[in-house]
């Protein structure tokens, strides 16, 4: 028999079967009819001692097997059957196991879903600016071609070296967010600092639009200068790529009890409404987005925002154009 094989039965076994002869034994000594009876008696426990232990392992083999399919793929298994005792406890952990198992197997299924596509995205983002400088390539190979133009030409391909350049940095820096590797720093500093790191990029081109700025501003912010500076940055980017010629942005930050925040604010045409809901969505790119935009800039600034416990909504103004409104929490809320 398989059940004698086991080796909790060859263990158990002898120290019963000594106990019985010797409780028989006893009681054959002390009188013949007790003999037979504890004879008897010690048979049936041993041998209910025997079904109840081949009951116990049928039910841990048909546990096992239920485990085994599990780890197959068999997601249609119930462990409810096991509702008592020892059974019961490993059962319920067993649950649970099941459970997270079936959770990572749907995470890992998502996973890979989202990384086809993003590698999907990534590979369309590079191969159009890939595309015109092999066409600019090809014009600059043009025996008869001007000075002039050579010039423009070169310009234009600097340009998409430019954009490839900085959108690999970016799609860096969101992998480094996505797998939790950085590491925000938590400076107390002033408003007017990290207002003013986040727009000197920007304040060039602005001067090239006649673009008028202002800034108005008051208290300070905890965070990660850096990051949150290019957070910011990006998204006064996003509002100086959408207002036209001679237009205004305004940025204004205040300090309360409960959090910091900064609104941007424009004078463009705003924000569509069908582009609203997805407008920091990764490689998302609205209605009205230059043919030079990649879809990344505002799903990273919303990436560092959210990290640093703080909020990122979008909105537009009763007036016309667009208004950002960020706010980094002092505690959790």
């Amino acid at each position: 028999m398989k059940l004698l094989r086991n080796p909790e039965i060859k263990k158990s076994l002898p120290w019963l079967a000594g106990i019985s002869v010797a409780a028989t034994v006893c009681a054959f000594i002390w009188q013949i009819y007790f003999g037979v009876f504890t004879l008897i008696l010690c048979a049936v426990f041993i041998l209910s001692y025997l079904l109840f232990m081949k009951k116990r392992y049928e039910r841990i083999a048909d546990l096992s097997e239920s485990i085994n399919r599990i780890l197959h793929g068999d997601n249609s298994i119930d462990l409810c059957q096991y509702t008592e005792g020892e059974l019961g406890i490993l059962q319920s952990e067993l649950y649970k196991m099941t459970v997270r198992l079936r959770e990572q197997q749907q995470n890992l299924q998502n996973d890979k879903i989202y990384l086809a596509d993003s590698i999907a995205d990534i590979s369309h983002q590079i191969r159009t600016p890939l595309t015109s400088i092999n066409l600019l390539m090809s014009f600059l190979s043009e025996p008869d071609l001007t000075e002039a133009r050579r010039g423009e030409l070169v310009r234009e391909i600097n340009d998409m070296l430019d954009r490839i350049d900085w959108l690999v940095i970016t799609l860096m820096k969101i992998s480094k967010l996505d797998a939790g590797t950085v590491q925000f720093k938590n400076e107390t500093l002033p408003l007017s600092e990290l207002v003013s790191k986040s727009v000197s990029p920007v304040l060039i081109p602005m001067e090239l639009r006649a673009q008028e700025l202002t800034i108005n501003v008051d208290g300070e912010f905890s965070g990660d200068l850096a990051w949150t500076s290019e957070a910011i940055g990006n998204i006064v980017k996003n509002c100086m790529e959408h207002t036209p010629e001679g237009g205004k942005i305004s940025v204004e930050a205040r300090e309360t009890p409960i959090y910091s925040e900064i609104v941007i604010s424009d004078s463009g045409s705003g924000i569509s409404k069908k582009d609203l809901p997805h407008i920091f969505e990764r490689f998302y790119k609205g209605e009205n987005s230059s043919g030079k935009s990649f879809g990344i800039g505002l799903a990273l600034s919303r990436m560092i925002i959210t990290k640093q416990n703080g909020t990122v909504k979008a909105e537009n103004r009763p007036n016309g154009g667009a208004v950002f409104i960020v706010r980094f929490y002092k505690t959790t809320v």
